[in-house]
């Protein structure tokens, strides 16, 4: 190939790939978004108080006070006590560095493989695309919550199985987006270039194909964060979750199940404050990436 060819598709490559937006742009665009701006600020206290509940939180994790029994929020107890004396506000945070851990390492993961196979199959295509989707329709057809229910029974409802339980689903919705994304691009000019210059296939897809998917794959993500979270819930709630001593969100869901109907019925409602603000907050703040990475709404 003569020089010129090659300055020519280089030139191509330069002008038509539209890559990320840079850092300044993206932060611009995001502070723009008052939703989002505001979510952040009240997820990051969020995480700061649960993480940091062993400096932040008034009362040590499971302290007891058999006498004090259930008693409502006040001063002294901002959001009551619990059967067993124990300050629910306390609960409450160190229950959260579980099911926010489990939340960020399940969308983490997920996206990390769903990105991965979903670029795969829409990249190389032919018999390899046709087996990852063909696995990935398997999965979402099976309904979840029976399926990760028999998984965990059968090996142990701990916070580690639980995420790599949640993983081993929570891909495929990632894989699905990344894939028809890929399918739209990869036929486009400056992909053609890049292969004229010689790049390879892996170069193409990580140079090229995932800078222009950074807002799909980060709206994705958010969307798992907070679809780990409410699962991690549903499951600790139903019992094949978190078990004893250990608690999170939805295992005080459950335990404070029993008192709907009484006037301890708050111990129900504040554990569910906390999923609806953590997920709401983890969406906006998806939506104001997502707003940032692609003004237009193009790719997103």
């Amino acid at each position: 190939m003569s020089g010129a060819g090659i300055a020519g598709r280089e030139e191509v490559l330069a002008e038509q790939d539209p890559q990320k937006a840079p850092t300044r742009q993206l932060i611009k665009g995001f502070l723009h978004h008052r939703l989002a701006v505001t979510s952040l600020i009240v997820l990051s206290i969020l995480l700061i108080a649960c993480f940091g509940a062993g400096w932040i939180a008034p009362y040590p994790q499971g302290q007891q006070d058999l006498l004090l029994g259930p008693t409502p929020p006040s001063g002294e107890h901002w959001l009551g006590t619990d059967e067993l004396g124990r300050d629910y506000l306390s609960e409450i945070l160190f229950a959260g560095q579980i099911s926010l851990a489990i939340g960020l390492a399940v969308a983490l993961l997920a996206t990390v493989v769903g990105t991965a196979l979903g670029a795969v199959a829409g990249y190389v295509g032919g018999w390899v695309g046709e087996l990852i989707m063909r696995i990935t329709d398997l999965f979402l057809i099976v309904p979840a919550i029976a399926l990760l229910a028999v998984i965990l029974q059968g090996l142990g409802p701990s916070p580690t199985t639980i995420v790599l339980a949640l993983t081993a689903l929570g891909w495929t919705y990632i894989a699905r987006v990344v894939r028809a994304q890929v399918l739209s691009l990869r036929e486009k000019d400056f992909i053609d270039a890049a292969r004229g210059i010689g790049a390879s296939g892996f170069r193409i897809v990580v140079s090229h194909l995932l800078p222009n998917l950074a807002g799909v794959i980060v709206v994705a993500m958010s969307l798992a964060v907070a679809s780990s979270i409410i699962a991690e819930s549903t499951l600790s709630f139903l019992g094949f979750g978190v078990q004893p001593p250990q608690t999170s969100w939805g295992s005080m869901l459950s335990q404070a199940a029993g008192y709907v109907g009484t006037p301890q019925v708050y111990l129900l409602y504040f554990p569910g404050l906390f999923i609806l603000v953590t997920v709401l907050c983890v969406n906006f703040i998806g939506d104001g990436l997502r707003d940032a990475l692609d003004p237009q709404g193009k790719n997103l």
